[in-house]
C-alpha cells in the first residue's frame, strides 16, 4: 500500500472503453510525514477522492481487486481517504 497525496487530475477524451466513467488522478507518494517520496503515479479513484487528501493506493494486481476494477487496464488504484495519521515516534 502506498500512502500518497493528492496533486492533480487526468483528463483523457480518448482511451480504453472499460476505463470510460472513471476517474483518474495524480498522486504523489509521501512519506508518514508527508515528505514527498519518488515520482507521481496515475490512480484510478474508488473512493471520490480529491486534490490535496491525502490517500492510500494499491497497486499491480491489488488494483485490479479494487471494487469496480476487475477486467480493467489499471496498475493503481485509490482506495482510502486518510482521515487522520499518527506515527510512534519510538518505533
Amino acid at each position: 500500500m502506498i500512502l500518497g497525496k493528492v496533486v492533480g487530475t487526468v483528463v483523457a477524451t480518448r482511451k480504453d472503453e472499460r476505463l470510460i466513467g472513471s476517474k483518474l488522478l495524480i498522486v504523489q507518494p509521501v512519506l508518514p510525514n508527508g515528505e514527498p517520496r519518488g515520482g507521481t503515479i496515475v490512480a484510478v479513484d474508488t473512493v471520490d477522492a480529491g486534490v490535496s487528501e491525502m490517500v492510500l493506493v494499491v497497486s499491480g494486481s491489488s488494483a485490479r481487486m479494487a471494487a469496480g476494477q476487475a477486467d480493467r487496464p489499471v496498475d493503481a488504484a485509490i482506495i482510502g481517504i486518510v482521515d487522520d495519521l499518527s506515527v510512534d515516534a519510538s518505533a
